[in-house]
């Protein structure tokens, strides 16, 4: 069992934020709350010159903070060439090494508004390991800014650690940070989000426990080349008011050819809702820029449970990519876990939103009692205005181990990626058990493969049975006998038999396929949907079939 009360970090998280792992696949309370009276921050501060002494060297020092000043100073940034200039960390803390650092964790009794009835409140993660870059955090309050300084006496140092060796640690920053919400009882405030790692960040919605993660920025990422990872450099964190429901904070991204200003309000409940607003400037060209990025893990399921001997009969974090186009279709396509890279790519041109979603929720289909994949959210991407043309891009990448998050899902706009490019983005998240709502078509509930034929004695590795179960609203009251039409493409599948029945005393219908490969080099995509007198009853089911099994 993992112990708990550790700090949320784990070895999948590890392998995420390790900067070469896609592509190498590719190619006590001694320390009050924070004071009300916070102080003025030290202009000389190494934290705090960049940003408090920028702002008021320009002059503006009675000037509020806001995002119109904070997108100046970046795109300013953007026109000069890359700078780290975040600190770097004492040798003790750099030292630290996967064990080492997981002993260290927040003392709760110190986190940030704990006592000023505000209902959230704030804790940070420790530096060091593969969290070797600083990240500055700033309070915002009335317009101002206030570094929120951290001291080692912040930190509890659990043995073998000796924590007499850190007391005179001085921090010149943290890793990252959590915020706290009364989510699921109102006497006590969960974990509700965590910004930790690049620029990931995960979120939980009510009855949730973490999954999949989210990130500001991807850039190349399974392009062939190596990928870069823009970090989270600075966040401004508005203090909350008393009795908040909602809390907002600004970051600052950057890279060697990006920089990045985002705002994020995050609204927790039954869903928990992340608005994002993001204004992203390009230093130097890109060749893939992924815009609202989401990471997941798919080890097997239904559809691909071969070469896994596990008594659990599925392990993963999503079970499919939903994509609503423009036209109102919905399009649901099952992860899978590949023998090789495999990527997919939808033209869209204005989508109504995507996201990577965990559809069963049947705790007996994981048999998991501490993994708990049946409460891992999903996450719907909604976007605020028009997106334009451009691409929802998948990424699924060959792994043996539930440590991987080997799922990757974003927007990939059509123009802009060369030097000089600006992106401006608004768009919402829901991170909720169910994100999808009263959807107005029958959904795919079951995805099933196996050996093309009738019986064992087919052995031909190019020959492959897919069975779809559709069910939903739009089939009630339909009998045996309704003239339901398939309509089913194969780019580079030959239909050998189909067959579609509905299930008897339920509103779901069976869709079963033969299908045998044409170029054994390519894979075969697979598209189907059905019909009633030429009206669509059913999301579009796609999947992609890459390799023999």
């Amino acid at each position: 069992m993992r112990d708990k009360s550790l700090l949320n970090i784990d070895r999948r998280f590890c392998l995420k934020v390790g900067a070469g792992f896609i592509a190498a696949l590719v190619g006590s309370g001694a320390l009050p709350a924070f004071a009300e009276d916070a102080t003025q921050p030290d202009k000389n501060s190494d934290a705090t010159r960049d940003v408090v002494g920028d702002k008021q060297a320009d002059g503006a020092d009675s000037a509020p903070f806001n995002w119109d000043w904070l997108v100046a100073r970046m795109k300013a940034r953007a026109d000069a060439p890359y700078q780290d200039d975040q600190g770097t960390l004492p040798d003790m803390v750099a030292a630290l090494d996967y064990d080492k650092h997981r002993r260290i964790r927040f003392k709760p009794d110190h986190a940030r508004w704990r006592d000023s009835n505000r209902n959230f409140e704030l804790q940070a993660f420790y530096p060091g390991w593969l969290f070797d870059k600083p990240v500055h955090l700033f309070e915002v309050v009335d317009g101002k800014l206030h570094p929120m300084a951290f001291q080692a006496d912040d930190f509890e140092y659990r043995e073998p650690l000796d924590a007499e060796a850190f007391e005179k640690v001085d921090l010149p920053g943290v890793a990252g940070f959590r915020l706290h919400y009364p989510l699921n009882h109102s006497d006590y405030r969960d974990e509700l989000v965590s910004f930790l790692g690049s620029s990931y960040f995960r979120v939980l919605g009510r009855g949730n426990v973490y999954g999949l993660s989210a990130r500001g920025l991807a850039v190349d990422t399974a392009a062939g080349t190596a990928e870069e990872f823009p970090r989270f450099t600075r966040f401004y964190i508005q203090r909350p008011e008393q009795g908040a429901r909602d809390i907002r904070l600004f970051a600052e991204l950057e890279s060697e050819r990006v920089v990045g200003v985002y705002a994020f309000t995050i609204t927790p409940g039954v869903e928990t809702v992340v608005d994002v607003q993001a204004a992203i400037f390009l230093r130097d060209a890109v060749s893939r820029l992924g815009l609202a990025p989401l990471s997941s893990m798919y080890l097997f399921g239904e559809n691909d449970h071969t070469g896994f001997d596990d008594f659990r009969p599925e392990v993963h974090d999503s079970d499919g990519l939903v994509i609503l186009r423009a036209s109102g279709e919905r399009v649901w396509r099952p992860l899978t876990n590949p023998g090789e890279l495999q990527l997919s790519v939808f033209s869209e041109d204005n989508p109504g939103g995507f996201g990577l979603l965990q559809r069963d929720r049947s705790p007996d289909h994981y048999l998991d009692t501490e993994a708990c994949y049946e409460r891992r959210p999903s996450v719907w991407i909604e976007p605020v205005g028009a997106w334009g043309k451009g691409s929802v891009f998948l990424a699924e990448i060959p792994s043996k181990e539930e440590v991987h998050d080997n799922v990757v899902a974003f927007w990939m706009p059509e123009d802009g990626l060369e030097a000089g490019s600006e992106h401006w983005l608004h768009y919402r998240m829901l991170w909720a058990m169910e994100v999808e709502g009263d959807v107005p078509v029958a959904r795919v509930i079951r995805t099933r493969t196996g050996r093309g034929g009738t019986g064992s004695s087919d052995e031909d590795p190019d020959f492959r049975k897919f069975l779809v179960d559709f069910a939903g609203e739009p089939f009630a009251g339909l009998g045996e006998d309704a003239a339901m039409e398939v309509k089913l493409h194969a780019d580079n599948g030959k239909i050998k038999h189909q067959i579609l029945n509905k299930l008897p005393g339920k509103d779901v219908w069976r869709l079963i396929v033969d299908i045998r490969r044409k170029d054994t080099d390519k894979p075969i995509e697979l598209n189907a949907a059905l019909f009633l007198d030429e009206k669509r009853l059913t999301e579009t089911w796609t999947y992609q079939w890459g390799q023999a099994v």
